[in-house]
């Protein structure tokens, strides 16, 4: 498994702080925030002015680069997406599901849509994934299982999120080994109880919440799993630097461990 974060956790400072921060953490590589408002580090509509920086920081901090975080199913958003992911040679775009929950017509209209976009990440030669989110259509295991069986494209994947899967109500270790053969990215962290939000940033740095992540982990780890495991904490954008890197470093020391106690490192 390869340890990554997403630079949205440092999406109050520029793309350099996020690059070097991370590096400094321990990290093997980044997933680049392309979120709209909660950062400015990889934005769509100057994509060609971001790509050279992001590779040569990825080059002089030595970060493989693992991901990209693009929420939208815009297909002119995500059609920049894939661009972008081709020129800096991202492998793998994150986007999220939307519609609603426990709605029929708003499902289908998200695998529709997520269909269309995988054949899209076919052409360029990329791997879209999408995970189950708190409110979206698609935010559990069964609903998940749904568009998993619906989209058999080898250029889609899933990308599972312990923290959404808490909030839904279910145990995210045992809904992992319903999927884990689909798994092409993980986003990780941790979540104190089962509200709505994952909750302050600090309280989603791995080890703080009540999620089983050793037993997460073990999961992917006896499944053969060798894809990234990227931190994505939100709601950090007002830290300051030292804040941010606290909470990237706390959480890489236990993920570290876990994998040390699994044997996976």
């Amino acid at each position: 498994m390869k340890l990554g974060a997403n630079s949205v956790l440092f999406g109050g400072h520029d793309l350099a702080a996020a690059f070097e921060s991370i590096k400094w953490a321990g990290y093997d590589g980044i997933e680049v925030s392309a979120i709209d408002g909660m950062s400015e580090h990889l934005v769509l509509s100057r994509w060609r002015e971001c790509a050279p920086l992001i590779r040569q920081l990825a080059a002089d901090h030595g970060l493989a680069l693992l991901a990209m975080e693009q929420p939208s199913q815009d297909p002119a958003v995500m059609e920049s997406a894939m661009q972008a992911a081709v020129e800096t040679g991202i492998p793998i775009i994150n986007c999220g599901p939307g519609g609603k929950s426990d709605d029929e017509a708003s499902l289908q209209q998200v695998i529709d849509s997520l269909g269309r976009l995988a054949d899209r990440a076919a052409h360029y030669g990329v791997t879209l994934c999408v995970k189950a989110h708190v409110g979206a259509a698609v935010y559990n295991t069964p609903t998940t299982l749904r568009v998993l069986a619906a989209i058999s494209s080898p250029a889609f994947g899933l990308d599972m999120d312990p923290s959404h899967i808490h909030r839904a109500g279910e145990n995210p270790v045992e809904a992992l080994r319903q999927v884990v053969s689909r798994v092409k990215h993980v986003h990780i962290r941790d979540c104190r109880g089962r509200q709505t939000g994952p909750g302050k940033p600090e309280d989603q740095a791995n080890g703080r919440g009540d999620i089983d992540l050793l037993g997460y982990l073990r999961v992917l780890h006896e499944s053969g799993y060798t894809g990234p495991v990227d931190l994505e904490v939100i709601g950090a954008k007002d830290y300051p630097l030292a804040r941010c890197c606290t909470i990237a470093a706390e959480a890489r020391g236990h993920m570290q461990a876990c994998l040390q106690a699994l044997g996976a490192r």
